[in-house]
């Protein structure tokens, strides 16, 4: 497929060009693989994390193929808001939305070890956090200078560093398996199994080309799903069962699991709502810059932002998780020239049809721990990577080092300290309400705000005398300021 059968480089630039729909039905596929895994992986974490995930032996087990339902069916609703569009709600461009790792931290201490009763507060917060998230269209240039690469660098660094733990407790055999002390956890079968993943997904990353390439966790997981029926991991019969268990078709349910509003909840959600924001600004620049060679406009950027907290409002309401850009399908734009917005909307019915059948979340809930746990080891220290290449971009004078410095010491400090002891265990957030401890232990907002504060506060530059000592003669060079 070149890129002279698909149309002329103007056609290929322009948002409204749609290639012969022979070429154009597997180019949408192809954003969906892309984004596929990452997706569905949220939902499967937060389940994992509430007590009702892979290994739990919970009768709410089933409950996780629903939210893996309606993480496929709102994941294309929302890319329809962005390629379609309705009024000033969408950018109109192909952005490819799906559900954010950014909530991540701030949900896994909302419904730990509470099992789906904890769901009706996350969903309260997902409610108000998507109306925020969709205000901020409104204003989202203006708040632009409060969110520098320094900040936005850092916040997307501790999101990762906040994950990756996840991922070697998956690939050892899951919390459960930790949990109740399992002897099988961290066994040779766990490690091989998930280590498959990562060798396959490594090597077809960098030794292909194209489609297999760019679907390389995707290709990994599948190889590593084969090789748990191999040897015993994964059980033949229970994918079977998995698939006769499983509705043809099924539509989604409206406040399935209720809602309640906790102040934890809904400052968490709005909080980060400014980060998936700016990450939205970043991708709509990515798309239209690889893409088209041009700028975003005001009214796209805008778009974006609106279809990002509606399309979160939305998913909330009927149990799916918050919706945001995904940037790997930004890369793609700039890798495949096709800059179709209609291309992109054919993967969101694809996407669709595919959240409306369980069968398929069926299937995806008997992948065994390990196996994803493999891929979220690569997904996660990409998040992570995806921090420091925007920290690369921060002139490291000795200002911003003291607002890194200080930022990361306190965020990442609470983050292990407080998430890593037991319930009900001596911890330094013990002495504050619920609320500000949930908060103050995603080490997250803590960061950003200690970050957004510092950068707005701090003159610049400071001086050589303020920051000697505590640079201990490792400062930058770069011209002062941010």
């Amino acid at each position: 497929m070149t890129k002279a059968s698909l149309g002329t480089p103007a056609q290929l630039a322009d948002p409204n060009y749609t290639p012969p729909i022979v070429q154009a039905i597997p180019l949408g596929i192809q954003h969906v693989l892309a984004m596929f895994v990452s997706n569905v992986t949220p939902a499967i974490i937060v389940a994992g994390a509430a007590g009702f995930g892979f290994g739990s032996n919970s009768p709410d087990f089933p409950e996780l193929l629903y939210l893996i339902q309606m993480s496929m069916l709102f994941a294309g609703i929302a890319t329809l808001f962005q390629t379609i569009g309705i009024g000033p709600v969408g950018a109109r461009l192909p952005i490819v939305q799906g559900t954010s790792f950014a909530f991540l931290p701030i949900m896994i201490p909302l419904v730990a070890g509470q099992g789906v009763d904890a769901l009706a507060g996350l969903f309260g917060g997902i409610l108000v956090g998507g109306v925020f998230h969709a205000c901020l269209g409104t204003v989202i240039g203006k708040l632009r200078f409060a969110l520098p690469p320094l900040v936005t660098g850092l916040v997307v660094t501790m999101i990762g560093l906040a994950l990756v733990k996840v991922g070697i407790e998956y690939a050892a055999g899951g919390v459960p398996a930790k949990a109740s002390g399992n002897p099988s956890y961290g066994g040779l079968a766990s490690w091989s199994t998930a280590l498959v993943v990562v060798i396959v997904t490594l090597s077809i990353k960098f030794f292909t080309r194209g489609l297999l390439s760019i679907s390389a966790v995707l290709v990994g997981i599948v190889v590593g799903y084969f090789y748990a029926l191999g040897i015993g991991v994964l059980a033949f019969d229970s994918v079977i069962a998995s698939w006769q268990n499983s509705a043809a078709f099924a539509l989604p349910v409206p406040f399935k699991y209720g809602f309640e509003f906790s102040f934890a909840a809904v400052v968490g959600f709005c909080l980060m709502a400014f980060v998936s924001a700016v990450e939205t600004v970043g991708d709509v620049s990515g798309i239209t810059k690889g893409g088209a060679g041009r700028e975003a406009s005001d009214k796209e950027i805008a778009g974006a932002t609106y279809a990002d907290g509606i399309g979160s409002f939305i998913s909330g309401m009927f149990g799916g998780l918050p919706n945001t850009s995904f940037s790997q399908n930004v890369g793609l734009i700039a890798m495949t020239g096709v800059m179709s917005r209609h291309v992109v909307t054919i993967g969101a019915i694809f996407l669709i049809v595919c959240g409306l059948v369980p069968k398929v979340g069926g299937v995806i809930r008997t992948v065994p721990i390990e196996v994803l746990g493999g891929g979220v080891i690569v997904m996660f220290g990409m998040v992570v990577a995806s921090g420091m290449s925007m920290l690369s971009d921060v002139t490291w004078d000795k200002r911003n080092m003291v607002i890194f410095a200080v930022s990361l010491s306190v965020g990442l400090g609470l983050q292990l300290e407080v998430l890593n002891v037991p319930p009900g265990a001596p911890n330094a957030l013990q002495h504050l309400p619920d609320t500000l401890r949930i908060l103050g232990a995603s080490g997250i907002l803590p960061a950003a705000l200690l970050a957004i504060v510092l950068n707005l506060v701090l003159p610049t530059p400071l001086s050589d005398e303020s920051t000697e000592e505590i640079s201990g003669g490792m400062a930058g060079h770069g011209t002062p300021g941010e």
